[in-house]
């Protein structure tokens, strides 16, 4: 009998030896060249990150991410951040990236009475003016969470099975859910991001090409945080035992320098991050077009959704949306004024849109088009603020003004602000913010039409476009309309729901969606 021919190495099938481990204390950077080198190397990742310093690191995104292009590489390197007393109108701007990931202070279940509020450069007579106006909206809002909350309380008797602190808990969070309309721009939050050294590097530009001084200069405060050492919290705590004298005082400077180095998170993926020229000339030049485009004409009444049709050109669609930002028009009365240019014409508002494009620059959003469903809103800068978290989704936001005047918390089942006692307080607290915020417009200081932006409280309405598939549109719906979520945006789901199930029945049935018309359980969570 012959003998058996040993198989080739490569014809074995060895036991899966799949491994899978996580990865704590590299550096952002240098992890990022670790994991681009699996395209160019066998290495596993502890041999690469063994081998691999930060001055390696650099000099390889130096070459390939600055130089070449890759930006891909970017993404590996995740940096969190915490971002703190800094305005609601700040906040907005700043989360405003489709790879953003993060938590922010909420107006639900915060008081925000003693957060304070960013005060703009101003004059001393506006600077008075403007101050007199926030501490008005604050005491506003003070009294009105403590007068919805009573009026709950009388409304909906505590259940024998509910804990005291529980139901005091949750009739305060509707309390502040209404109250929260009050609340100006101005006033300071707090969040944490976990972002990738991509979409870092462009949300730093986006803050430094802003028209807000507060905003350019978070943009400098973030590029800084990300050059210079991180806190450790680490570290931190070595310090401490060494003040407690369980580690000598004079080894703690080398154990840490040994053990824990200080840490830049991203200092060579974010030093060109600087002013977008782009964007700035294309802010300004679309401006002009949207007033050439309208020329004052009035604005038309529009519903609070309205999802659009679909069967306008590309060419028209993005015309549109180019313009859309700079403006306070509806999409449809803007779609009917691009329609109606010749071709010539609109063909030079699409190259406007792309004429300042830079060698490494995105095209600005507004170029994101082709969705199936796009959902023109107009609702209070609050719900917006829950809205806008949506990632999967393109969305426009006009500037924030009081061309659309300002909602009233109305939630069915519970007390409405004339039952409660609180209606003309509420009104004329708005109406007076209104007028500080037009004296402050027409004050001729220096980004006046900034600065008096964050006297606008969040019950005031905006406009936003919101460009998504269908999949984003029932996910947006289902989890917008139930009985936890707030009723500003129950309703704005509710419509788009609506919107969809008329346009489209057959798709109808596949929402599991609230009907918010329904009086609900206010002691539900």
């Amino acid at each position: 009998m012959s003998e058996r021919p040993t198989p080739h190495p490569a014809a074995q099938h060895p036991e899966n030896t799949t491994e899978v481990y996580a990865i704590h204390g590299a550096e952002p950077e240098v992890l990022a060249y670790a994991m681009a080198k699996y395209s160019r190397s066998a290495l596993t990742l502890r041999e690469s990150l063994a081998e691999i310093s930060s001055q390696r690191a650099e000099q390889f995104l130096n070459t390939f991410y600055f130089q070449y292009g890759h930006r891909s590489i970017a993404d590996l390197a995740h940096i969190p951040f915490a971002v703190e007393k800094l305005s609601l109108l700040a906040a907005i701007c700043l989360v405003d990236e489709t790879r953003w990931d993060g938590q922010e202070r909420s107006t639900r279940y915060q008081d925000f009475r003693r957060s304070g509020w960013f005060t703009p450069e101003l004059a001393t007579k506006q600077r008075k003016l403007y101050t007199h106006a926030i501490e008005d909206l604050f005491k506003a809002y003070d009294s009105l969470s403590a007068g919805m909350l009573s009026a709950l309380k009388r409304a909906i008797p505590q259940p024998e099975s509910m804990k005291a602190d529980s139901y005091e808990r949750t009739l305060k969070a509707r309390a502040f859910d209404a109250a929260r309309y009050l609340l100006p721009l101005a006033t300071n939050t707090s969040l944490g991001q976990i972002v990738n050294a991509r979409t870092l590097e462009t949300q730093v530009s986006r803050l430094l090409s802003s028209p807000f001084a507060e905003i350019r200069d978070l943009g400098t405060k973030l590029r800084n945080a990300a050059s210079e050492p991180a806190w450790n919290v680490q570290r931190d705590k070595l310090e401490q035992l060494a003040g407690e004298g369980s580690v000598a005082a004079d080894a703690t400077t080398e154990i840490l320098n040994e053990l824990m180095p200080p840490v830049r998170t991203a200092p060579t993926l974010v030093k060109y991050a600087e002013k977008n020229d782009y964007q700035c000339k294309s802010r300004a030049e679309l401006a002009q077009a949207a007033r050439e485009l309208m020329k004052d004409a009035p604005i038309y009444p529009a519903p609070i959704v309205d999802l659009l049709d679909d069967d306008e050109d590309l060419e028209v669609e993005i015309a549109t949306s180019l313009v859309y930002p700079h403006c306070h028009y509806s999409y449809r009365q803007l779609r009917g004024a691009v329609a109606s240019l010749t071709e010539t014409r609109r063909n030079e508002l699409l190259k406007l849109g792309a004429v300042h494009r830079g060698r490494h620059d995105e095209l600005v959003r507004a170029f994101n088009a082709g969705h199936g469903f796009r959902f023109d809103i107009l609702m209070d800068i609050g719900g917006f603020r829950d809205m806008h978290r949506h990632r999967r989704c393109v969305q426009l936001l006009q500037e924030f003004s009081d061309v659309h005047g300002y909602d009233e918390p109305v939630c069915p089942g519970q007390p409405t602000l004339a039952e409660a006692g609180l209606g003309e307080q509420y009104r004329d607290a708005m109406n007076a913010a209104l007028a500080a915020y037009r004296t402050v417009c027409d004050s001729g200081e220096a980004e006046a039409k900034q600065s008096a932006q964050y006297l606008l409280p969040l019950g005031m309405r905006c406009r936003s476009l919101f460009k998504m598939d269908f999949a984003e549109a029932l996910y947006i719906a289902e989890l917008r309309s139930g009985i936890a979520g707030h009723f500003s945006y129950r309703r704005v789901a509710w419509e788009m729901y609506q919107a969809i199930a008329t346009r489209h029945p057959a798709l109808a049935g596949l929402f599991r969606i609230e009907d918010v018309n329904v009086p609900m359980d206010l002691l539900k969570r």
